[in-house]
């Protein structure tokens, strides 16, 4: 494999993981600002903390179907719980990161407004969960090792062509 090759794919992925973030990005925003503001009710869900966490949740979701049909769609799995299962679990990590600067901003340092919440979890925050997931997204859950992907079956098949089929004359 040629450097300029796993370049050119590592940045194709890194696009479209991107743009599927982005419009998680603007999910996670609106859901959280309105339930900071109060816009379905007070209590724990218009807590900075409580809203982080169900704004985060809905993004996943969303994250989660985007990434599997569009980012690494290739190397999707066939059983799509198990996947889901280890999205989750690497999408609360990134959850767990952003939670802990909004913590440290607004108990530790009492940056109570709406903005330094807001640059805490959806700045600094997003930022470093950002890095942390796609890292085991695409190692992890949606990793060319995975002997249950999708992508393992076309190699499969492919192999299969390759040999007990007939070469095709007209590619030579």
């Amino acid at each position: 494999m040629s450097l300029a090759r796993i370049w050119h794919g590592l940045i194709a992925y890194a696009v479209k993981f991107g743009v599927v973030g982005l419009i998680g990005f603007f999910i996670d925003i609106a859901l959280f600002n309105a339930l900071r503001l109060e816009v379905f009710g007070a209590g724990w869900i218009s807590s900075a903390l409580g809203a982080k966490t169900i704004s985060t949740s809905v993004a996943i979701v969303f994250n989660w179907i985007g990434n599997r049909y569009w980012t690494f769609r290739q190397h999707r799995r066939r059983n799509y719980l198990r996947e889901f299962l280890e999205y989750v679990v690497v999408s609360l990590g990134g959850m767990a990161i952003a939670l802990a600067c909004l913590w440290f901003s607004h108990h530790v340092l009492g940056l109570n407004s709406l903005l330094a919440d807001n640059i805490a979890t959806n700045v600094i925050g997003l930022g470093l969960g950002t890095m942390f997931r796609f890292l085991l997204y695409r190692y992890w859950v949606y990793g060319h090792h995975r002997s249950d992907g999708l992508s393992s079956l076309a190699r499969v098949e492919e192999a299969q062509r390759t040999l007990f089929e007939a070469p095709d004359e007209s590619r030579s």
